[in-house]
């Protein structure tokens, strides 16, 4: 693999009544169906769990050096694809699937509050909106383990990382759906990455 053209795609494992993650089936099928022919796509699975986490996402970026990071989580509850524009560094009270929770309550201890990522989100969703696309735009990813996942790759990726909030209910779980729309609005934020001038201000 050339690692300037690596993108790298991770899914959540396995929580509450989700046996297979829905976040993780995407990746997979993202895989397959690829990003073009000058991207590579690694995809990795995940665990919900903090500690497990914070070396997983640390390990890509030391080893892989990937061009960009997409981390794909699971929006309980929503219809649509949500993108997100910020994480935050502190306040992770909720305990994930071992039962633990940072002491800290941190992703990264004396990290800067809040990180947002180099792509211009609302751009994205502006690009999307038009042709009525299920996509919503957020700045509030939820203080939970996606959220957690998203600091430590802007953390460590220089802030070349995205937060993709799939739904768990409605016509966008259909995976015909579901994975050509991912596959596009990756595509234009991987287009905004090698063409700065699209970002418009936030």
């Amino acid at each position: 693999m050339n690692g300037s053209e690596v993108v790298v795609v991770t899914g959540f494992g396995p929580f509450r009544q989700f046996l297979v993650n829905p976040s993780w089936k995407a990746a997979q099928a993202l895989k397959v169906v690829g990003l073009g022919q000058r991207t590579d796509i690694y995809i990795k699975e995940v665990p919900v769990s903090y500690v497990k986490t914070q070396q997983i996402i640390a390990e890509i970026w030391q080893t892989l050096k990937p061009k960009f990071a997409v981390h794909l989580g699971l929006a309980r509850g929503s219809r649509v694809i949500i993108l997100e524009q910020t994480a935050k560094n502190s306040r992770y009270r909720d305990k994930d699937v071992c039962g633990f929770c940072p002491e800290s309550h941190c992703c990264v201890e004396g990290g800067p509050e809040k990180l947002d990522s180099v792509i211009n989100m609302r751009a994205v969703f502006k690009e999307f909106k038009p042709g009525g696309m299920d996509v919503i735009y957020s700045r509030d990813a939820g203080r939970y383990l996606c959220d957690f996942a998203y600091y430590c790759s802007l953390y460590h990726g220089q802030r070349r990382a995205a937060l993709i909030h799939v739904p768990s209910s409605g016509s966008l779980t259909s995976a015909d759906r579901l994975v050509p729309l991912l596959q596009s609005l990756i595509q234009s934020m991987l287009d905004q990455l090698e063409d700065p001038s699209d970002r418009q201000p936030q």
